[in-house]
């Protein structure tokens, strides 16, 4: 990789990280070494030295790969192949390969195909400019006529321009469920996170659910929802995400956009931190610069709070340390954070009594009556998970006490209005507090 100073990175680790995304090919690691570049060359990326030195080592392994954990330019690309007579991938050809291997629903091959065309697209070389067609003509001479790596980029815009218009109808399709979801309605909670920081265990532990979690980059690329109730009796849709990693790739990003607006319509994100991690505060500004770039044309950002993960895998003291962490956070303005351990189901329920705190926060209390043949609407309030006392009295009607957003007082009007006729909402439907109703 480049030895480049701005890089906060730890190399070690990073080389670490970049060994793990080979093996998830199924690559042997035959050697992995940090290899430092005074001055990158734009043709060649190495100097004259150390491109016979890079040769050698290719040569000694009787290596088939060779794999750069930077950004190669196609020229730089092509001509290491050339000189080193192997095969030359950089970092995003190497994440792009895995995104290929691990896609499983047709929307997931659908994205992954179209970054791929969009990377490759710029990597058509002049490898066939003798095949050109046949001159044209009735005996004149005519010019050449189209040459095949002409041929090559017309049909891979003409793929790509048809994977955008699929896309498209994956991103109106998922619109319509987002939209359908509304109208249920259940919170939508986001799990974001770097690979592999156990986002899909938590998942499964909360969920009740199968989805693959191993210890390796991108494990789970698909996203799943499933229904969870929270302690409190509220139900909530949760979401596992794609994870994230440094440097993704700008062509992933843009082509899972259909996947990643379930981030940006969530009402909460909940990020899934390795805090055992050495890097896991620089993992932690990755993931963030991530969520930027997705969220950057929406006016609004979903509010945020962080799982601390993986604190079994600490000792003792790191322990200690980490929990006087999380127990001071928040209180300086920053993300507040929850130690957890996916794995054996520690401070779970911490976790998602603080996600009932973040979902209730522009709540409002509300007294009500519900007479006895309304049990669905008494239902329904549990099912939010807003009740918070009630009392049955002498006559058999039932005194709730609740908090209700403003949107859910309003959906409870719609389906019970007899119960709240006289809801006296304030500016933009921000319900006055305290308010008390008496059903006559």
């Amino acid at each position: 990789m480049r030895g480049d100073e701005s890089i906060s990175r730890d190399p070690d680790l990073r080389l670490i990280e970049a060994c793990g995304l080979a093996e998830a090919l199924d690559l042997e690691v035959i050697d992995g070494r940090l290899e430092p570049v005074r001055q990158v060359r734009p043709g060649t990326y190495f100097g004259t030295g150390k491109m016979e030195e890079v040769k050698a080592l290719c040569g000694q392994g009787q290596a088939d790969v060779l794999i750069l954990d930077d950004q190669l330019s196609p020229v730089q690309q092509r001509n290491l192949e050339k000189e080193l007579q192997v095969k030359v991938v950089d970092r995003t050809g190497l994440i792009l390969e895995i995104f290929a291997r691990r896609a499983r629903t047709r929307e997931g091959r659908l994205q992954v195909e179209l970054a791929r065309l969009s990377y490759e697209r710029s990597r058509l070389v002049k490898t066939w400019t003798h095949l050109e067609r046949q001159r044209g003509g009735t005996g004149k001479t005519g010019g050449p006529g189209e040459r095949q790596i002409e041929l090559d980029r017309r049909m891979i815009a003409d793929k790509i321009l048809k994977l955008k218009k699929e896309l498209e109808e994956v991103k109106r399709t998922r619109a319509l469920q987002r939209a359908s979801r509304k109208r249920v309605p259940y919170p939508v909670v986001a799990l974001v996170g770097y690979t592999n920081a156990g986002k899909s265990t938590l998942f499964n532990r909360a969920a009740s659910a199968t989805v693959l979690a191993k210890d390796m980059p991108f494990a789970t690329l698909d996203t799943t929802l499933r229904a969870v109730r929270t302690p409190s009796g509220r139900d909530i849709i949760l979401s596992d995400t794609v994870g994230f990693i440094t440097d993704l790739p700008t062509e992933l990003v843009a082509a899972f956009r259909a996947t990643l607006e379930e981030v940006a319509q969530a009402d909460l994100l909940v990020h899934v931190r390795d805090i055992a991690h050495a890097e896991s505060d620089n993992q932690r500004r990755d993931v963030n610069d991530v969520l930027e770039r997705v969220l950057a044309d929406h006016e609004t950002r979903p509010p945020l709070i962080e799982a601390w993960n993986k604190m079994d895998c600490l000792d003792e003291a790191g322990a200690a340390f980490v929990r006087a962490r999380a127990q001071a956070s928040g209180l300086d303005g920053s993300v507040r954070g929850i130690c957890v351990s996916a794995l054996n189901g520690e401070g779970l329920g911490d976790l998602f009594a603080l996600i009932d705190q973040e979902l209730s926060l522009d709540a409002r209390p509300l007294d009500l009556v519900i007479g006895p043949e309304q049990g669905a609407a008494r239902a329904w309030l549990y099912r939010k998970g807003a009740v918070r006392h009630e009392e049955t009295d002498e006559r058999g009607y039932t005194h709730v006490h609740v908090r209700l957003t403003a949107d859910d007082a309003a959906r409870f009007v719609a389906q019970w209005p007899q119960i709240l006729s006289e809801v006296p909402f304030g500016p933009l439907g921000i319900i006055p507090e305290p308010v008390h109703f008496l059903q006559t």
